[in-house]
């Protein structure tokens, strides 16, 4: 894809009978390379929150919970609004194969900025870099994958991307588990260089097989005059001077980071759809579908900032409330998070066959949507109910664990649906675009989930669950009463 980074069929999607045979040899490499990527970012987002708020003796910043939160939440949405720029440069200026080259070697060196370099210093350059290198790599990378199944039989190109997706998923599970280990074992430096490591096995994958990409993947598809390729840099540039001029005036600081992440996301995905919703290029019946689509836009951003809380509230709460030993042996604190995913990996494909046998009668994306809301409202209405109980007294490690697969699990009601409705409601001169619509909903819930984090360090934990599980559970309730004209529009 040539704006956002997931253009593929969810997994569980790809036909019954395909062969890894089938598939071009090619996708095999992209998909480990994109397993190593993945694996380095979720194993560091699995304890970036921890280094973060962990004591220094416990070889964590120490960091103000409130400020903490804002960090994460402004990273995670700025890996996802960074994709969108390196799909442009992809575009404009340099070749997707190289891009991703860039890419590779940009993250390896942010990994290895944050396990090499100390404290703030380490933390600053080394997100800095990965921020960069993610949005270089990962739309790129996809685009690859695209050129690679162009032509083929649609039934193998489902296969293709749903390998790839699950590579992604495999990625995001085994990241956390070993990173979460090297943390628990020998401390957060030692997880951030397997991070490290783990982009090096990425960039040893791809390299060689560079040669055998397809001849597009080497190309600029719509390349910007020569004498108009200085006008990025000098924005780049007048970038990097507001924001270190705002930076060291006190104007940008830690604790309003997410706020400005959310605006930007906003601005971003308020452009897309005015430019689709007023463009002569797009149909009134085209219209009337982004139109019907910008609710579920917005109700995505919400879901993905209550599902993100996994790395802001959620770990602050582990942090102060949970005990994680068991015996004499203690829990890595990485593992908690990564039972979102896991949980999500491993309901998809029962999910998928539930959706081949239902058919026709299988939900409508609106109403999906408004499950996924429903789903995630409950969950945080159950953390209500153990806080609750418990009082100031520590959680059970299991009953956290409980909540992590009751909201992780959720996600494939809102997540892959989507992806799915953007691609096929996309006007046909935007389509592209529209999936880096539906992308910036990921933007707008990671920030989001920065702002929650900083509204659960203000007033109580019962109060703020309560908040939390009502929004979830109301919205999807409202989603679910207005779901027949949006279905309707949409289908």
């Amino acid at each position: 894809m040539t704006t956002a980074p997931y253009v593929q069929t969810p997994p569980g999607d790809a036909p019954h009978g395909s062969r890894r045979e089938h598939i071009p040899k090619g996708i095999w490499q992209m998909a480990f390379t994109e397993l190593w990527e993945r694996f380095s970012f979720y194993g560091l987002q699995g304890i970036l929150s921890f280094y973060l708020l962990y004591s220094l003796d416990k070889g964590g910043l120490e960091i103000a919970p409130a400020a903490a939160a804002g960090i994460v939440g402004a990273y995670g949405g700025s890996v996802y609004l960074a994709q969108l720029l390196g799909a442009w440069a992809g575009d404009r200026l340099i070749s997707p194969k190289r891009m991703v080259l860039i890419g590779g070697i940009v993250i390896t060196a942010g990994h290895i900025a944050l396990a090499a370099l100390p404290g703030l210093t380490g933390l600053g350059v080394g997100l800095v870099l990965i921020i960069v290198g993610t949005g270089a790599l990962k739309t790129n990378i996809t685009t690859i994958v695209g050129y690679m199944l162009e032509g083929e039989e649609t039934s193998r190109r489902d296969a293709g991307f749903s390998y790839f997706y699950m590579a992604i998923n495999v990625g995001a599970v085994v990241g956390p588990l070993l990173t979460g280990l090297a943390q628990n074992q020998l401390g957060f430096h030692y997880g951030f260089g397997l991070a490290a490591i783990g982009m090096v096995a990425a960039l040893v994958q791809y390299i060689p097989s560079m040669k055998r990409l397809p001849e597009r993947a080497g190309q600029v598809d719509n390349p910007l005059p020569r004498e108009r390729r200085f006008v990025p840099l000098a924005w780049i540039a007048a970038a990097i001077v507001v924001i270190a001029i705002a930076w060291f005036t006190g104007l940008l600081h830690a604790e309003n980071l997410s706020s400005i992440v959310t605006i930007i996301a906003l601005i971003a995905a308020g452009a897309y759809f005015a430019v689709m919703l007023t463009s002569r290029k797009v149909t009134t019946f085209e219209k009337r579908r982004v139109a019907a689509f910008l609710p579920l836009f917005l109700l995505s951003g919400i879901y993905f900032g209550l599902l993100f809380q996994k790395f802001t509230a959620i770990s602050i709460l582990v942090t102060e409330r949970i005990d994680l030993h068991i015996g004499s042996w203690t829990f890595p604190v990485a593992w908690i998070t990564m039972v979102s995913p896991l949980s999500a990996v491993l309901i998809t494909p029962l999910i998928a066959r539930l959706w081949q046998r239902l058919g026709k009668r299988q939900p409508k994306p609106a109403t999906k949507y408004a499950i996924g809301l429903m789903q995630i409202g409950c969950a945080y209405a159950y953390l209500l109910l153990i806080s609750s109980v418990t009082g100031d007294a520590t959680i059970p490690l299991l009953l956290i664990l409980l909540f992590m697969c009751l909201a992780g699990s959720s996600e494939v009601f809102v997540g892959p649906i989507g992806l799915a409705l953007a691609t096929k409601i996309g006007p046909k001169s935007f389509e592209a675009q529209m999936v880096g619509l539906n992308f910036l909903s990921l933007a707008l819930g990671s920030s989001l989930s920065g702002l929650l984090g900083q509204l659960f360090t203000a007033i109580p934990n019962g109060t703020y669950f309560t908040i939390v599980a009502a929004a979830g559970i109301v919205l999807g309730g409202l989603l679910l009463l207005l779901r027949r004209p949006l279905n309707r529009i949409i289908e």
